[in-house]
């Protein structure tokens, strides 16, 4: 599980929504083992965002490299604010 939801984690602190972003609430489902040197895909998709604070809602999956859905889920993030926002 921690190789499968690491990608991610890569995904969310380095591109989307961008560095600094901190999970604040995960809810994952493990529904396919991933096994070792196999090439997954992670996907990561804003649902929502608050107009109050830099907090989004995110949907997460993940997929093997014959496209089987090994995790799935959603999150809550906090991101850092953009400069002018």
């Amino acid at each position: 599980g921690g190789v499968t939801s690491g990608i991610l984690n890569a995904l969310v602190a380095e591109d989307l929504p961008g560095p600094g972003t901190v999970f604040l609430e995960v809810a994952w489902k493990f529904v396919k083992a991933v096994g070792v040197d196999e090439e997954i895909t992670g996907r990561v998709e804003v649902k929502e965002v608050r107009p109050d604070k830099p907090i989004c809602k995110i949907e997460t999956s993940v997929r093997n490299g014959q496209g089987e859905l090994c995790l799935t889920g959603t999150a809550t993030v906090f991101t850092v604010p953009l400069q002018g926002a």
